[in-house]
């Protein structure tokens, strides 16, 4: 079950290949989903753009629930992106995967640790930087010392308890997946009863996966807000 990662190294640092390809795959089929789902606007929509404006009800819904739309309206296109980009990189790997002389080339770019905690990391990283924008400087760095003083360790290990939490839980729940469905997919080769006996295991697991990615995309995004509003919103 184990392979290697395509790793090359450029000016001392070193990139995986695999994570280049399904982050540049990822990133094209968004781009188009939103292209073509906007290039023909209908004042009574169907097809893709029925779809789009679904996306972004649904967006405006968990902003909504989380903080005043006065204040998070201008994160609906960030949370578009984050839930449409979270959901395809979920999906990549389910069909199959693509191993090249050991090497592993073609998966879900969520099932990699190093991604997920990427993005997680600029989900705080924003939430830092719109809560300085908005609030400035000196109010923002006031929020730390509520209600007490003493407890600004505390804050500081929960912001990187965020990004731990919120990048590791979406990693687990996509590579879980994909070695479950590894291990279905390779009781296939031992032969017809293998085969058999497989087949509907498989496909239900990968009915399955198709609901945890979808969750997991609406959980980073909802958590997202989440994070977002405790910064920005003057409630909180």
């Amino acid at each position: 079950m184990h392979h290697e990662n395509p790793i090359v190294t450029l000016l001392g640092l070193q990139f995986n290949l695999a994570n280049v390809l399904m982050i540049t795959v990822a990133t094209v089929v968004v781009f188009l989903l939103a292209v073509l789902s906007t290039r023909a606007l209908a004042m009574k929509p169907t097809g893709m753009q029925n779809f789009m404006e679904w996306v972004m009800d649904f967006v405006k819904n968990i902003i909504n629930s989380t903080m005043d739309w006065k204040d998070g309206g201008r994160f609906h296109i960030l949370g578009i992106t984050l839930i449409m980009y979270v959901f395809v990189s979920n999906m990549l790997g389910l069909p199959f995967s693509v191993v090249i002389n050991g090497q592993l080339w073609w998966k879900s770019p969520t099932a990699d640790p190093a991604i997920t905690l990427t993005l997680a990391t600029m989900v705080v990283g924003l939430s830092h930087y719109y809560g300085v924008k908005l609030k400035g400087t000196g109010a923002y760095a006031k929020e730390f010392l509520k209600p007490f003083w003493f407890m600004v360790p505390i804050k500081i290990i929960e912001e990187f308890a965020n990004t731990l939490t919120l990048g590791l839980r979406l990693y687990g729940n996509i590579y879980a997946g994909e070695i479950l469905l590894g291990l279905l997919a390779g009781s296939m080769a031992t032969g017809l009863w293998g085969t058999i006996g497989a087949i509907i295991p498989t496909l239900a697991w990968q009915g399955f996966s198709v609901f945890v990615g979808a969750i997991q995309a609406f959980i980073f995004t909802m958590l997202t807000m989440v994070y977002l509003s405790h910064k920005v919103s003057s409630d909180h």
